[in-house]
């Protein structure tokens, strides 16, 4: 089949390249400029560059709905358009030109975690598993039925990373047995119950400042979750920021105001947590690597070299 690729960083990366293997032909692929935003330099093999190695013309756009791109893609006629980690609306006018419509991947067991940034999103809500889900677009964000979902199982260590090379590893798979699926002339797919969808919106500076309200076991997945090179979990000490690398939940529980910092426990150091922490039935964040503001990597034991003190989520 001919195929107009859609994509972006190394999802967008992966999935063109899987179909340059196949037995499907690129005609055309369209990504986004370069972006500086935090998100957008992680994970940022190009998609441009890719196609350019392999003689595909590209069309760089931040929204796909100018007159310029709609008659590039009459003009190659696709059967289909493949579009993976592809950031703003596609036009109805242009997710149905071709005859088989646009088939998209996303990163979720959807109708589930529609949106951005939803391995974070899944890691956070203690999910116990993550995946990705082939589907035929329509006028709703993420809400075509699904032609094909594969998932994989969240260990109890699993960082966002890790999840993300678990993933990963399904784009390039289930893109081309989904063209399978549409090749082959299957047109009953699976509608998602819409009772079950959730959208979530993109990932900012705000969602990642500890909140020392927050379980113990909630605080532990936020910093799984913002795991290298995502940006991590901050909060302030003595109106500094620093960053939790790495952390776990204590064995022990420890009473008293959230963010205090507490006691020695095993290879980390204890600091109250949650809501009901003054009532005495908590357990602490167990905080076991740190960065500081001038970007220093510490143990918590070499950092903390004297318990007491708190650790704020603003400066103070």
């Amino acid at each position: 089949m001919r195929v107009v690729m859609f994509g972006f960083q190394t999802w967008g990366h992966r999935t063109l390249q899987a179909l340059l293997d196949s037995e499907h032909e690129v005609v055309l692929v369209v990504t986004h400029p370069r972006g500086e935003g935090a998100y957008e330099k992680v994970w940022s093999d190009s998609v441009e560059e890719l196609a350019g190695s392999a003689g595909i013309p590209v069309l760089i756009r931040e929204r796909p709905d100018d007159e310029e791109l709609y008659e590039a893609l009459r003009q190659v006629a696709p059967d289909v358009i493949v579009a993976t980690n592809w950031r703003t609306w596609i036009p109805p006018r242009v997710f149905t030109l071709p005859a088989l419509g646009t088939l998209n991947v996303h990163d979720a067991l959807l109708p589930a975690y529609a949106g951005f940034s939803p391995l974070i999103w899944a890691l956070l809500n203690d999910e116990p598993e993550v995946g990705v889900t082939a589907h035929l677009m329509d006028e709703t964000l993420d809400a075509g039925p699904i032609v094909l979902q594969r998932a994989v199982p969240v260990g109890p260590e699993d960082t966002t990373t890790d999840l993300f090379h678990k993933t990963l590893e399904l784009f390039g798979p289930i893109s081309v047995d989904g063209l399978g699926e549409l090749a082959s002339g299957r047109r009953d797919f699976v509608p998602q119950d819409r009772s079950k969808a959730s959208f979530f919106h993109k990932r900012a500076e705000e969602d990642i400042r500890i909140d020392w309200t927050w379980p113990a076991e909630e605080l532990s997945r936020l910093v799984r979750a913002q795991s290298a090179p995502y940006p991590q979990a901050f909060c302030f000490h003595r109106g500094r920021r620093l960053e939790i690398v790495r952390a776990g939940v204590s064995q022990a529980v420890y009473g008293g105001t959230p963010g205090r910092i507490f006691y020695r426990e095993g290879d980390g150091v204890t600091v109250v947590a949650g809501a009901e922490a003054r009532r005495g039935r908590s357990k602490a964040l167990l905080i076991k690597r740190v960065r500081t503001d001038e970007g220093v990597e510490l143990a918590a034991h070499d950092y903390f070299t004297t318990m007491g003190g708190y650790l704020t989520s603003f400066p103070r």
